[in-house]
């Protein structure tokens, strides 16, 4: 038997949601990155207590969706796997980058970018990648990519919050100091690391004191 695997190129489309009007009145755009099992527009959920007027959010949508819980009623979605990452992570870029074409943003509001677990590794490729420059990067709970270095982010003079759980079980002290220590390798003086008492869950109460 000669297995052999091929490849080829289609045009895909996927979704994506968003939380209250871009106007005038608007001060930040936020662009969110959800976690694995998420759906944006349930994601878009934990930022619904942030003044409407003032904030305006986009979600992302993770494009590999899968049933989920014991009797697979819900569905989740999941950005990245260890399978065809480079080539995947290709096209998550090309859609991010659709996405906010589609959007036009306009250059005078406060852009913020969010990503809460496996969504952090999106974020960050998607700034390095593009050296796109946001008012602040918050990294939530989530690992900062291996393939990124200082060189990646000599160009961002935003802030940074680095969040996470005490108490997240997806985490223990080694990785807590591996993150830390990485995120200082990348923003230096940039970075704000603030722990919270808690488990894996988006913490809406220290994300409120940033802004």
């Amino acid at each position: 038997m000669n297995l052999s695997e091929k490849e080829i190129s289609y045009t895909s489309t996927n979704t994506y949601a968003v939380l209250n009007e871009l106007t005038d009145k608007t001060k930040n755009v936020w662009l969110v990155f959800h976690g694995m099992g998420y759906l944006s527009r349930y994601f878009l959920k934990y930022f619904e207590s942030l003044n409407s007027e003032d904030n305006y959010f986009i979600a992302p949508q993770a494009p590999s969706k899968y049933y989920i819980g014991p009797k697979y009623r819900h569905v989740g979605a999941s950005w990245l796997t260890k399978e065809n990452t480079k080539k995947e992570t290709k096209n998550v870029m090309n859609y991010v980058e659709s996405l906010l074409q589609h959007e036009n943003l306009p250059s005078n509001k406060n852009l913020i970018v969010l990503g809460y677990s496996q969504g952090v590794s999106i974020a960050m490729r998607y700034l390095a990648l593009n050296q796109m420059n946001c008012s602040q990067l918050i990294i939530h709970s989530g690992g900062i990519p291996v393939e990124l270095n200082q060189d990646d982010f000599k160009y961002y003079n935003g802030k940074v919050s680095l969040i996470y759980g005490t108490q997240d079980e997806y985490l223990n002290e080694d990785r807590i100091k591996h993150e830390v220590e990485k995120a200082k390798s990348l923003f230096n003086d940039k970075l704000s690391v603030i722990p919270f008492d808690g488990k894996h869950v988006v913490n809406t109460d220290v994300i409120k004191r940033l802004i």
